[in-house]
């Protein structure tokens, strides 16, 4: 199957290793970037756009077989203000309704838009109940930034566009993933779980995430909301995991919850709550992991 993909947050954690599994398929590969820069790449080009000025190369955008929606800003980038929750939204929704507006104003070629979307969705809370795709949005704040970016994303199905938001959990990786901010600690040996330590970390490798982008352009039965999960343990167990897997000894206590609060404000919310999400949709479309287990994908990536 022949695809153009543009990408959207191309050159972040995702998007780096999607590209290159997209080239590795023989897929065409457009990066939207605002730098204005040439590639070295075979396959790989840049397109440049600029949301403040409502600036877009209309021409790579209409000559895409397929969209995948990565940008947003860092939700972990400090402290939730005012201006950087709107920021966090803004980056994810603006950029959405730009290249909504270029298709719809346009004659293009675009089949499917496969957008990110957060596992987060569904609220932060510790509770026993394992979350499925036809549960309602949280009322919290990461709740309000998936809401209104998978309608942002869903738009575009007014437009005949095959749709897919995928709610994706912790993603983990050998570099600049949030496993290296967990594992720092315990390898200096003061390691220690958060707060109560039964807050449920929905994970998934990068590799099968990214196999998962790929499955859900190509498959044109895939449409609306998937968890992208492979699977679900407490922070206390994650952090047993990765001491293991470093041959580590964890002394400390847990780190008391006031205190991470007083650090990171309500952004403490992603370090102290979370429920277990379920993947059986994902996995019915026929999309098999290659890391489903949480030692096999720390030793992987440690």
């Amino acid at each position: 199957m022949y695809m153009r993909v543009l990408i959207t947050g191309g050159t972040g954690l995702i998007g780096g290793y999607l590209q290159k599994q997209l080239l590795s398929l023989n897929a065409e590969v457009i990066v939207l970037s605002r730098t204005r820069k040439k590639s070295t790449v075979k396959g790989l080009t840049y397109a440049f756009w600029d949301l403040e000025q409502q600036i877009i190369d209309v021409d790579a955008v209409c000559k895409a077989t397929h969209i995948v929606h990565l940008a947003g800003a860092n939700i972990a980038d400090g402290r939730w203000t005012a201006q950087q929750k709107q920021i966090i939204i803004d980056s994810r929704t603006q950029t959405a309704d730009l290249i909504f507006e270029t298709l719809k104003n346009n004659k293009h070629q675009v089949e499917s838009i496969v957008s990110a979307s957060g596992a987060d969705c569904y609220g932060l809370n510790t509770t026993s109940k394992v979350f499925k795709e036809t549960d309602s949005f949280g009322d919290d704040f990461l709740s309000e930034v998936c809401n209104l970016w998978e309608k942002s994303v869903f738009k575009f199905e007014n437009l005949g566009i095959r749709t897919v938001c995928l709610r994706t959990g912790v993603v983990i990786a050998k570099q600049d993933s949030a496993l290296q901010k967990m594992a720092m600690p315990i390898r200096l040996g003061i390691g220690s779980a958060l707060g109560s330590g039964k807050q449920i970390m929905s994970y998934i490798h990068i590799k099968d995430l990214c196999s998962m982008y790929v499955k859900a352009l190509e498959d044109v039965t895939i449409k609306g909301a998937y968890n992208a999960i492979s699977g679900n343990h407490t922070n206390a167990e994650v952090t047993k995991a990765i001491a293991k897997q470093l041959k580590k000894t964890l002394f400390f206590p847990k780190v008391p919850s006031f205190v991470l609060k007083i650090i990171f404000g309500e952004m403490a919310s992603i370090l102290l709550e979370g429920s277990a999400v379920d993947n059986t949709k994902i996995k019915n479309t026929g999309f098999q992991f290659e890391y489903q287990h949480l030692d096999d994908i720390l030793k992987d990536t440690l």
